[in-house]
């Protein structure tokens, strides 16, 4: 286990995942984003696709507009194909993921390159501020050889995809960075009965979303059960510690300063006022979204 001084967050919301679609039919569960009143500012939205039946996921995410946030996709099992009109193309493939800055605007699609088998992972949306929602759109491809793994002397291991965690002493710096929202995204493997401590710092909103097993979240005394394919919202504090129980869990570790500013939603626009979104809806109509 790692020692962390500090306040220790505890889990203070619980907000379970529903079934639902997107795309082109792609089946999947919503936790984050499921209403404005199921955000965790700066994130909008937490998509976890899985599935070995392959009509669950075939028809894929077609081609479709976003603009004023940042959408990131990691792969557990599967491969889809990125595309965008930027010219931009990228094989998403098991333990990888694709970081997207839509900006002023982008129109791609994500479509599975694979006719059976397993399709499994996760898609994210992260807020941008109000001055950098029109900035050109970006797209990071990124490999899963590029994406740190870290096996801690507990034999638990840790995937850094963006921000730099602090494991057994050392910080592990992962392909995101920079960023105003200076987010820290990873994913911990954890043995049963073992446990897992993360400094976060304070004023950061985070949460844990356990997609294999259940994770038990707070210091000992004070620990609380957390049920997989649920997204828990932390309180305030400066570490958090997540405990296995009997058997070995997979979780997601996420955290961001919140930007704080108003939020204005329709589809895939996330803007700060009505009439921003209007512009962006006429923008699309008009061929000028991007």
């Amino acid at each position: 286990m790692q020692y962390q001084q500090g306040k220790s967050r505890q889990l203070q919301r619980v907000i379970d995942s529903i079934p639902t679609t997107d795309g082109g039919g792609v089946k999947l569960r919503r936790s984050l984003g499921q209403s404005g009143f199921t955000r965790l500012d700066p994130f909008l939205m937490l998509d976890e696709f899985s599935s070995e039946n392959a009509d669950d996921y075939i028809a894929g995410f077609p081609d479709h507009p976003h603009r004023g946030f940042e959408t990131v996709t990691y792969m557990l099992d599967g491969h889809m194909l990125h595309q965008d009109h930027l010219g931009n193309q990228g094989d998403l493939k098991s333990g990888g993921a694709q970081w997207m800055t839509a900006g002023r605007g982008i129109i791609h699609s994500e479509i599975p390159q694979q006719e059976s088998g397993r399709m499994r992972g996760f898609q994210l949306w992260i807020n941008l501020p109000a001055n950098e929602k029109m900035k050109p759109a970006g797209y990071l491809d990124i490999q899963p050889d590029e994406i740190p793994l870290a096996h801690l002397a507990n034999s638990c291991s840790v995937k850094v995809i963006a921000g730099t965690a602090v494991l057994d002493g050392n910080a592990v710096a992962g392909p995101i960075q920079g960023l105003t929202t200076a987010p820290l995204f990873i994913d911990v493997h954890l043995s049963a009965y073992e446990s897992f401590s993360q400094s976060i710092p304070e004023g950061h909103n985070a949460f844990v979303y356990p997609y294999e097993g259940k994770v038990l979240i707070g210091a000992k005394a004070e620990q609380r059960l957390l049920e997989p394919q649920s997204v828990g919202v932390l309180s305030e504090g400066d570490v958090v510690e997540i405990s296995a129980s009997e058997t070995p869990v997979s979780f997601l570790l996420l955290a961001a300063k919140p930007l704080l500013e108003p939020i204005v939603q329709y589809g895939p626009f996330v803007m700060n006022t009505r009439e921003e979104i209007d512009q962006a809806i006429a923008d699309y109509q008009n061929g000028q979204l991007v």
